[in-house]
């Protein structure tokens, strides 16, 4: 009896021991994210001060925070979890003023970024000059850009994505939607 005490620890270790496989990880994944085709359409309202052209699946919604001014809507597009706070200031001898603060803006996620690259943006037949800042890194805004036609009208947008700002899980979701905001920034046009 005394031997089958001894015997049975032993063949305990002996079946752990002889069942043990290398255990490889499986490398972490990330959901497929199925992407939309480009259909682009007018936002008009006659009492907005600018039109330009959104993409079919995304959705403008007014800005309803504490401090929205007239005219600043978000353009939202719920399958990526991503919106464009779009912000409208009438020009009034504060365009170096309006210039600078959006500079401001987007440079405050250089703490994040690994770069930001500007962009000039000049369509002189429809009176649109701006700049588009490129924000590479784990800000938690990818996209950023103002218009104007210098005399009137002030136009910023900034691209966010809600969710953790980790670049490689959401760098197919930037890469989609920079061309809807190069898009929204190219058909801008001021109504008077």
């Amino acid at each position: 009896m005394r031997k089958l005490l001894y015997l049975f620890p032993l063949l305990f270790l002996l079946f752990c021991f002889s069942c043990k496989q290398d255990y490889i990880p499986k490398p972490r994944g990330f959901f497929r994210i199925e992407f939309q085709k480009k259909i682009y359409h007018q936002l008009y309202s006659a009492t907005f001060p600018y039109r330009f052209e959104i993409p079919a699946y995304s959705q403008i919604v007014p800005d309803n925070e504490r401090r929205a001014e007239p005219f600043w809507v978000n353009l939202e597009i719920p399958a990526h979890k991503a919106e464009l706070h779009i912000s409208y200031k009438p020009v009034n001898n504060n365009l170096a003023k309006l210039t600078e603060d959006s500079r401001t803006l987007a440079y405050k996620h250089s703490i994040k970024a690994d770069a930001i690259n500007e962009r000039v943006f000049i369509n002189p037949e429809k009176k649109v000059y701006g700049t588009i800042y490129l924000i590479d890194g784990n800000a938690a805004s990818p996209l950023q850009f103002y218009l104007t036609d210098s005399t009137h009208n002030f136009l910023r947008g900034a691209l966010y994505i809600r969710e953790v700002p980790n670049i490689d899980s959401i760098r197919p979701v930037i890469d989609f939607l920079t061309p809807d905001v190069i898009h929204l920034i190219e058909t801008t046009e001021w109504v008077h």
